[in-house]
C-alpha cells in the first residue's frame, strides 16, 4: 500500500507531499490544476520512461519518492533478494530525472535499473486510466488481457508453449533458408572449391613474396654488388696498399709505448680492438667474394615464382599473408556449406519432432485458455450486475489462427447489452459509458485475483451519470475496502463516497505557476461537491444535496 509520495520540481509542481491511508481517496480540482501530473509522477516512480520535459523550468532535476508498506509476497521477496535488497515491512522507491537526460532509481537506497524498477512496481500499484479503455478497443490485446487473468499453472503452460514455438520458428527458418538457397549454395561451393584448389596448388609460404623480391633484387644487381665488395676488400687488404697492414703497424707501435702513459694505453687498446674488427670484416668479405657467383637460372626461377605469386595475390589479396588469411576464411565457409554441421535431413527430422510437440502444447494451452475464459466471463458477469448492466452478457470468442507466440488461436471479447440481442464484437458496439463500466468490471475482477492493495483510477468515470455514476462510485469504493484506491474524478457521486479528498489547485503570478495540494475538511468537501452540482453560483439547495451525498 502507498503510504506517502513526495514530488519535487515535476512539471508545474514545485514541492508536494501526500499521505494516504486505506480505503478510497479522491483527487479533485479544476482541469489543468495538476491532478494527472501526480499520476504521471507516480507512473515514473514505478518505472515508466521519462524525458527531460517533466523537469520544472529552471530546476536541475525532478524528484519523486514513495513509501510503501508491504504484505508477504514470495515473488516480490525473491525479486528483491536477487537484487540484493532485503524484504522489510516498508519499501522506499526514489527516482530522479536529471536535466542531461539520465535518470537514477533507488529501492531502499540501492541503485537499480529501470527494468527492475518497473518489475517491482507491478507488485505495488495498478494504475488504470482512459488509456486502458483504448487498449480494450484493440482486438489484438484481448488475448493478453485474458491470459493475465491466469494463475501460475496457466502461465507455466504458456511459457512451455512459447519455448517450443521459439525453437520451432528458429529451426524452420534454417530449413527454409537451406532449401531456398540450395542452388546458391551449390554455385558458391563450386567457386570455393576452385579457389581452394588454386591457392593450395601455389603452396604459399608465410612472407615468401617479400623474401623472393629481396633475392631477385640481389641477383639483378650482382655486378654492382660484386664490384663494390671487391673494392672494399681491396681497400682493406692488398699487396700495394693495405689498410689492415697499416692498422697492424700502428697497433704494434702503440703497444710498445703504452706502459708510459695511461692515455697511450687507452689508445693502444682501442687500436687493437679496431684491428681485430677490421680483420674479421676483411675475412668475411673474402669469403663472400669467393662464393659470389651469378646464377642466371636462379634468377629465372625467382621471376617465375613471383609471377605466380602476383597472379594469386591480384585475385585474393595484396600480399601472400593476405591470401593465406583469405584461404583460412573460405575453408571455414566451405566446411560449413558442405555439411560439417547438422545435415539437412537431420534438421528436417528435428523440425517434424518439434512440430508435433508444438501442436500438442498449443492444444493444452488452448484448453487451459478456454477454461480460463469461462472463469473470466463469470467474474465479469457478476461485476457488471453491480454496475447496472445486469442484462449484459460478456463472452470470450475464439477463432483459429496461425501459430504465433500466443498460440494458434485468436481471442476477441463479445458483448450483448440487452436481452434477445446477439453477441457482437465489443469494439463495435460498446458505448463510452458501457466501456468505462466494462473496463472497471475487468479491473475489479483482476484486482481480486491479483491481490493488489493499491489501485489508481484516472478518470475512469468519463461519459456516465445518474445511477450509473453511483454504481461506479460504489464499485470503486468496494475495491478500496480490500486495500487502497486512489481516484481522479469529476463525478460528485464518486467524490462524495470517498474516505478522503485532496484538492489540487493551480496558483499563478507573473513569474511562475505552481500546483498546491491540500486535504479537505468535511465542510470544504461539501462546498466543492456543491460547486460540481450547481456550477459557479452555489445555492443552499446544492449544498444540501452535496451534504446528503457525503453523509450516505
Amino acid at each position: 500500500m502507498l503510504l506517502e509520495i513526495s514530488i519535487k520540481n515535476f512539471a508545474i509542481i514545485q514541492e508536494v507531499s501526500l499521505t494516504f491511508d486505506k480505503g478510497m481517496t479522491v483527487l479533485t480540482g479544476e482541469t489543468g490544476a495538476g491532478k494527472s501530473i501526480i499520476i504521471d509522477a507516480m507512473n515514473l516512480m514505478l518505472g515508466s520512461r521519462a524525458t527531460t520535459d517533466v523537469i520544472r523550468h529552471g530546476s536541475p532535476k525532478a524528484e519523486i519518492e514513495g513509501l510503501f508498506s508491504l504484505e508477504k509476497n514470495a515473488k516480490l521477496e525473491r525479486l528483491l533478494l536477487d537484487q540484493g535488497i532485503e524484504m522489510t515491512d516498508d519499501l522506499i522507491i526514489r527516482r530522479e530525472i536529471l536535466s542531461n537526460g539520465r535518470s537514477v532509481s533507488r529501492i531502499n537506497g540501492q541503485m537499480v535499473n529501470l527494468s527492475v524498477l518497473k518489475e517491482v512496481g507491478q507488485f505495488l500499484v495498478d494504475i488504470h486510466g482512459q488509456h486502458d479503455q483504448e487498449e480494450l478497443m484493440k482486438v489484438a490485446h484481448h488475448i493478453g488481457l485474458l491470459d493475465s487473468f491466469g494463475q501460475a499453472d496457466f502461465l507455466e503452460l504458456k511459457q512451455d508453449y512459447q519455448g517450443v514455438f521459439d525453437a520451432y520458428r528458429t529451426l524452420r527458418k534454417q530449413v527454409l533458408d537451406k532449401q531456398r538457397n540450395e542452388l546458391e549454395h551449390k554455385a558458391r561451393i563450386e567457386m570455393l572449391e576452385y579457389q581452394i584448389s588454386e591457392i593450395e596448388a601455389a603452396e604459399l609460404q608465410a612472407g615468401e613474396d617479400l623474401a623472393l623480391i629481396q633475392e631477385r633484387d640481389r641477383l639483378m644487381n650482382h655486378k654492382q654488388i660484386a664490384d663494390t665488395l671487391t673494392n672494399a676488400y681491396t681497400m682493406l687488404d692488398n699487396e700495394d696498399f693495405s689498410s689492415l697492414s697499416n692498422l697492424r703497424s700502428a697497433m704494434n707501435d702503440m703497444q710498445s709505448v703504452e706502459e708510459f702513459d695511461k692515455a697511450y694505453k687507452e689508445i693502444s687498446q682501442q687500436l687493437t680492438e679496431s684491428y681485430y674488427v677490421i680483420e674479421d670484416i676483411s675475412k668475411r668479405l673474402g669469403d663472400i667474394l669467393e662464393d659470389l657467383d651469378f646464377d642466371g637460372n636462379r634468377l629465372m626461377q625467382v621471376e617465375n615464382r613471383l609471377d605466380l605469386i602476383y597472379s594469386i595475390t591480384r585475385k585474393y589479396g595484396g600480399q601472400v599473408d593476405d591470401v593465406r588469411d583469405y584461404f583460412a576464411k573460405i575453408m571455414e565457409e566451405y566446411q560449413l556449406l558442405t555439411g560439417s554441421n547438422a545435415s539437412g535431413n537431420d534438421m528436417e527430422s528435428q523440425l517434424k519432432v518439434l512440430e508435433k510437440d508444438l501442436i500438442d502444447k498449443a492444444k493444452n494451452l488452448s484448453q487451459a485458455r478456454h477454461d480460463l475464459a469461462i472463469i473470466l466471463e463469470n467474474h465479469i458477469h457478476q461485476e457488471l450486475q453491480d454496475l447496472y448492466m445486469e442484462k449484459a452478457r460478456f463472452r470470450v470468442e475464439f477463432m483459429k489462427g496461425k501459430f504465433s507466440r500466443q498460440g494458434n488461436e485468436q481471442v476477441e471479447f463479445y458483448i450483448s447489452t440487452n436481452p434477445g440481442e446477439d453477441f457482437k464484437p465489443l469494439v463495435k458496439v460498446a458505448s463510452g459509458g458501457e466501456l468505462s463500466r466494462l473496463m472497471l468490471a475487468i479491473k475489479s475482477a483482476f484486482a481480486r485475483k491479483e491481490g493488489k492493495t493499491s489501485i489508481v483510477f484516472d478518470e475512469v468515470d468519463t461519459g456516465v451519470s445518474g445511477r450509473v455514476a453511483q454504481a461506479i462510485a460504489q464499485k470503486i469504493y468496494k475495491i478500496g475496502q480490500f486495500g487502497q484506491v486512489l481516484a481522479i474524478s469529476h463525478l460528485p457521486q464518486v467524490i462524495a463516497i470517498a474516505d478522503n479528498q485532496f484538492f489540487i489547485e493551480k496558483i499563478s503570478d507573473e513569474a511562475s505557476t505552481v500546483s498546491q495540494v491540500r486535504l479537505l475538511e468535511m465542510d470544504e468537501r461539501v462546498e466543492e461537491i456543491a460547486k460540481m452540482l450547481a456550477g459557479e453560483h452555489v445555492t443552499d439547495a446544492a449544498r444540501s444535496q452535496a451534504r446528503e451525498l457525503v453523509m450516505k
